[in-house]
């Protein structure tokens, strides 16, 4: 069940994107008087799923769900057309248009694809507005992972500052950022009392980035293990667990939090073990045999329990523009990463990644706001990347008409069609590439 969620969001997404690409690019060849052969969802090789002719246009789904196009007369696209670009130009053709008028055309669907993303960050923003976790209100400290003690991050360490950045928000994705992105040279921290500086270790940039940590956590909030809910006929009910009781020991090695009764107990599958807990001002012994998951069956108080979240709210008119921010923080973080990827700061085949990659990103359960959050992310994607200057792609052509403007030579059809070809050959290269990475991280997990 929930691979098909995960794959109904990853469809969804990607057909609302592709759609909305494409409709950038139909409306404007429809102003400008320019024939649009077809409009496709996916890809239709040989056959179609579904096709309907609505005047001069064929409306159809294909069978390949690598992407979508419109197929505009007179135009040197990926369909290689080459028996239409031989006759003499037609009025309604691409080709007859004047550069500007082209430019529009080709510039449509990334344009659409940076508001969409825009508008989608603003209207969630205008919903659910920004819950964040005040970072001096994580009393306890923090419970390190092990890529985050490769950064010299202990247990109970309070982060102040990422380089130069203070550390306001609670969450560990701000420090991959800054030091993927950023280059943040050291993390400052309170550590019993004293305020420690942690030189970022040499290549942690490559480590971060790679496809084995991709997503994985460096530190979560530390928190006390306190009883929310004990499961009925469980083993931890049935050795008189109650709720409300406080976990701080195992076996007599001390559990103070959460994270610290997660290692001790994980060795400790079908045992019988003493659990130590606080009840009130007392503590109590309990016997308790764990499953064969080393599970008791208790539920615990999480992070909201502990401590105070805010919630900045914003009005209709302050969440377009603050939509806007984010979007362009998220574009430029991307390019900066394009930047450490040349500088081989970063692997780039670890940063890259096909439809696998894309569909784990979604949850596994279907939640409105993650949604939402991913399709503006890969709307943001999808224009950037196809903004890149690769015939082929948008940015090609774009970069084709931009040289006729200024020089008010246009480009010949020949050199269009064999440019045409190797962009699509390398594009496609890098989509099979791309996929091939997924598959190989997924058998060798």
């Amino acid at each position: 069940m929930e691979i098909a969620i995960k794959i109904l969001q990853l469809i969804t997404s990607l057909s609302l994107l592709i759609v909305l690409h494409e409709l950038g690019h139909f409306l404007p060849a429809r102003w400008f008087r320019t024939r649009v052969e077809k409009f496709y969802l996916f890809f239709d090789p040989y056959f179609s799923l579904i096709k309907k002719k609505i005047g001069e246009t064929e409306y159809g789904i294909g069978w390949i769900p690598l992407g979508g196009y419109v197929k505009i007369s007179g135009m040197i696209d990926e369909s290689m057309d080459k028996e239409q670009m031989a006759g003499p130009p037609q009025p309604w053709e691409f080709r007859s248009k004047p550069a500007w008028q082209r430019l529009i055309i080709m510039l449509g669907g990334v344009t659409v694809n940076f508001i969409l993303g825009f508008f989608i960050f603003g209207m969630m923003l205008f919903a659910w507005g920004r819950e964040y976790l005040p970072a001096e209100n994580v009393k306890y400290g923090i419970a390190v992972d092990s890529l985050g003690r490769s950064l010299g991050l202990e247990d109970g360490d309070r982060i102040l500052k990422i380089g130069d950045l203070p550390f306001n928000e609670f969450s560990d994705r701000t420090v991959v950022k800054e030091i993927l992105i950023h280059n943040a040279p050291s993390i400052t921290v309170e550590r019993e009392g004293r305020e420690v500086s942690l030189a970022v270790p040499e290549g942690s940039a490559a480590q971060l980035a790679s496809s084995s940590n991709k997503g994985k956590a460096l530190f979560s909030v530390r928190i006390p293990f306190i009883a929310d809910t004990v499961v009925v006929g469980s083993p931890a009910a049935e050795g008189g667990m109650l709720a409300d009781d406080q976990i701080i020991s195992v076996d007599g090695i001390p559990t103070p939090f959460y994270h610290n009764f997660k290692q001790v107990i994980a060795d400790k599958a079908d045992q019988d073990v003493q659990i130590g807990v606080l009840r009130g001002m007392d503590t109590v012994l309990l016997d308790i045999r764990t499953n064969a998951q080393a599970m008791i069956g208790v539920g615990p108080y999480y992070y909201d329990h502990f401590f105070q979240f805010e919630t900045q709210e914003y009005s209709l008119f302050q969440a377009l523009p603050a939509g806007v921010v984010k979007g362009w923080d998220f574009l430029a973080s991307q390019i900066k990463a394009f930047g450490q990827m040349f500088r081989g700061k970063i692997n780039a085949s670890d940063s890259l990644g096909g439809f696998i990659t894309i569909y784990d990103m979604f949850p596994a359960v279907w939640d409105w706001h993650d949604f939402w959050n991913m399709t503006a992310i890969l709307s943001l994607i999808l224009a950037f990347m196809n903004l890149l200057p690769i015939p082929a792609l948008d940015g090609g052509h774009v970069i084709f008409l931009l040289w006729e403007v200024v020089t008010r030579r246009k480009v010949s059809d020949k050199v269009m069609e064999y440019a045409t070809l190797a962009g699509f050959i390398l594009v496609i290269g890098l989509v099979l590439y791309a996929n091939g990475l997924d598959l190989f991280r997924l058998f060798n997990k």
